[in-house]
């Protein structure tokens, strides 16, 4: 069996060098074949843009990462434009979408949702008032009011986030500190975008699940989203990470449940004066 087979029969140097070696730019987790598994919320998010988008003369994805997601939409406005905060993935991003018309726009990154003064940020995205009929944003931080401004009016924002306890599994799993976050929720999501001005048209929780085959899966996955376990490195949980490579020998492969969240809102059109 090669490197990148299937993972139960290998031994925990081999998939652990291969998982350090194997680059993290773009968000394409692809190759890990049938050695990880995203089992995905019960709605079609993809659908749901996409839907919104063919009734939109342009749109604006926020956090377009390596801009697999955005490509493989079905369907896109004439006018798209990206974004993406992390600086490794603008090439890629650039090399992905630009091919297909769509300009990415490196910006900087919006505090978390759920952290103290997230509101009262002065992070701006780099376009003028009511540029957008549609922005989607898939798992990327946001200031509300930001949207609101680059909404044209009967706009609408779609997004999905990861929700109240998020990464919980995985740190358990590892034994790593599990933190104290002010989760983030999709009533605390809807509170800042109405105090924005948008009103909320629909919303739903549930939950995604990412199942590994092994611990060269789970290793390269934290390496892609090091906010997970932001302390992780191999060395200081390489025991922990021999007792899950000896459980899935034994058990099978482990699954990580992560609660979600989606809504959209749209941006109401100011009464006239009388």
């Amino acid at each position: 069996m090669g490197d990148s087979a299937g993972g139960s029969d290998r031994s925990i140097e081999s998939l652990i060098r291969e998982a350090e070696l194997h680059p993290t730019s773009g968000w394409d987790f692809s190759w890990l074949g049938a050695r990880h598994k995203a089992v995905p919320p019960p709605w079609d998010f993809e659908g749901i843009v996409a839907q919104y988008a063919r009734r939109s003369p342009d749109m604006l994805d926020m956090g377009t990462g390596g801009g697999e997601w955005l490509a493989a939409l079905p369907h896109r406005p004439p006018r798209t434009v990206a974004t993406e905060a992390w600086p490794p993935n603008v090439p890629v991003a650039k090399r992905r979408l630009n091919a297909l018309g769509i300009e990415v726009v490196q910006v900087d990154g919006a505090p978390d949702n759920n952290s103290p003064g997230a509101e009262a940020s002065s992070a701006r995205l780099p376009f003028p008032d009511e540029s957008f009929r549609l922005v989607s944003n898939r798992h990327e931080s946001f200031v509300a009011r930001e949207v609101a401004r680059i909404l044209a009016p009967e706009g609408h924002f779609v997004t999905q986030q990861m929700g109240d306890g998020t990464y919980r599994d995985v740190r358990e799993l590892l034994g790593a500190p599990t933190g104290e976050e002010v989760p983030f929720t999709v009533s605390m999501a809807a509170a800042q975008l109405e105090h924005a001005g948008l009103s909320i048209e629909m919303s739903s929780v549930g939950r995604e699940t990412n199942i590994f085959a092994d611990v060269g899966a789970l290793t390269w996955y934290l390496k892609m989203i090091p906010w997970e376990v932001p302390d992780f490195t191999v060395e200081r949980y390489r025991d922990r990470l021999a007792e899950l490579h000896a459980r899935i020998a034994s058990d099978g492969p482990i699954a990580i449940h992560e609660p979600c969240f989606w809504l959209a809102a749209q941006k109401r059109r100011m009464k006239a004066a009388v």
